[in-house]
Order: structure tokens, then C-alpha cells, then sequence
């Protein structure tokens, strides 16, 4: 088996295939020192209410253009936003089966008193993968003292050497984004990770909705059956060249 390396920017309660890539990974590094993305799921998701997707946001501090996710902050009414949506999930999830274990752990993460945003998803990742026992060591990009200006493609082969890795996983959105070639030249394997299309489960009396925030897996399904999701995916190649793009 390859030593494999996976990475992606710390999000705030991620879909199931984020989870899936933590556990099938030897080593997950978290891309803190990463540019923080307005309108990216960095500081937003979305939950089920009465059968529709609905957008959550923890709100920010106002930032500057070009700063880091670990250079963001928390609003300074993060407590009171933390505890509307906690009213929230309480009242849509009321009749979730597994609504009373979830509850207490959503509690324990959304009232972790930091509020650097890296730190704050951070340990919210660590607790959520401690419940549904993913083991796989997390480690901090911002710890890997890598240049701050890369391109990258270049980030993560380094980050795969560090980490001693043989293989690099990319989620499957990511699969225009870097070419196998450049890898196999540097003595890397790229692989992309793609969710099982078919993965569903009850809702309640909803028609399903996909790829909704890690809460509403956690709310409809028990351990063992999150263990069993985390296995459904499938471990695809690269396309050899990106596509080039045309400017106008």
C-alpha cells in the first residue's frame, strides 16, 4: 500500500466525503496558511430544514484581501450566533434519531471558547473524527514553514514529501486543478477521491437531499453506519493534461 497524503483548507462541519478522505489518508494536513475564500464553506454549510437545504454562516471579522484563514477571526456576537443556530438544529432536528447524542457534541464544539477561525475548525474537526473514530494523524500546513507564495501544485508535492508520502489524494472537485504527469516527475502518485453517487440515507419523510453539513449525517445516522459511509467511494486517476484556458 501507498503511504498516502491527503490535504484541504479547514472547513466548518464539511460534508461526509471530507470525513472520507481524513480516514483513508495515513496523514491529513490541514491548509491554515491558505488564503481564506469569501463565499467558500471555510465559514458556511448548509443543514436540512422542513426537507430543504438550508445555508448556515458563522460570521467573520472584517478582514483584509489576501489574508490567511489563520490570520481570520470570529465575529465578536460569534456566542449569540452559536447559540441561535444550536436553537435551530434543536428544533429541526428535533425528530432525528440520533438527535440526543448529537445535540451535546454540537454543543461542545460550537461553545469552544477560541475564535481564530483556523484554530476554531481545527479542533472542531478533531472532535468530530474522534466521534466517528477516525484515527488519522491531523497536522497544521502552517507548521511545515513551507514559502507563502507557491504555486499549487508545487504546495502539495512538497507537503507530500514532507510527510514522507507516495501518493497525494485530492478531493474529486480538485481534478482540473493538477496533472498526474507533474506528480509521476517528481516520484508522486495523484489519485482522486469521488463519493459514492448512491450514498443516501433516510431523512425523515423527505426526499433526499445530498451532500448537506457532516450535523445532518450525524443526526440521521449512528457510528456504525457512518463507519460503513466512510468506506463508500471510489479512488480514480487524474486526467494527463489540465484543460487550457482561453482568455478573451
Amino acid at each position: 500500500m501507498f503511504r498516502t497524503i491527503a490535504m484541504m483548507q479547514p472547513y466548518l462541519f464539511p460534508y461526509l466525503g471530507y470525513f472520507q478522505l481524513i480516514n483513508v489518508s495515513d496523514v491529513f494536513v490541514l491548509g491554515d496558511d491558505l488564503q481564506y475564500e469569501k463565499g467558500s464553506w471555510m465559514n458556511r454549510n448548509r443543514v436540512l430544514v422542513n426537507g430543504q437545504p438550508k445555508l448556515i454562516t458563522f460570521p467573520l471579522k472584517k478582514g483584509h484581501l489576501g489574508e490567511r484563514i489563520n490570520q481570520r477571526w470570529l465575529s465578536d456576537d460569534f456566542e449569540r450566533e452559536a447559540e441561535a443556530l444550536l436553537k435551530m438544529l434543536e428544533r429541526c432536528y428535533a425528530k432525528a434519531p440520533q438527535h440526543a447524542s448529537v445535540m451535546p457534541l454540537l454543543r461542545s464544539i460550537l461553545e469552544y471558547p477560541e475564535r481564530n477561525l483556523a484554530l476554531f475548525t481545527e479542533h472542531s474537526l478533531r472532535r468530530l473524527c474522534q466521534y466517528i473514530g477516525i484515527t488519522t494523524p491531523i497536522f497544521r500546513g502552517s507548521d511545515l514553514c513551507l514559502p507563502p507564495v507557491m504555486d499549487k501544485q508545487d504546495r502539495v508535492i512538497q507537503i507530500a514529501r514532507r510527510m514522507d508520502g507516495e501518493l497525494y489524494l485530492n478531493p474529486i472537485g480538485g481534478i482540473d486543478l493538477y496533472c498526474p504527469a507533474r506528480f509521476r516527475a517528481e516520484g508522486l502518485l495523484l489519485r482522486f477521491l469521488r463519493m459514492d453517487d448512491e450514498l443516501t440515507y433516510p431523512q425523515l419523510k423527505h426526499a433526499f437531499v445530498p451532500s448537506l453539513s457532516i450535523i445532518d449525517v450525524l443526526m440521521f445516522n449512528d457510528q456504525e453506519a457512518i463507519k460503513d459511509m466512510l468506506g463508500r467511494f471510489s479512488v480514480i486517476e487524474g486526467r494527463e493534461s489540465r484543460p487550457t484556458l482561453h482568455l478573451a
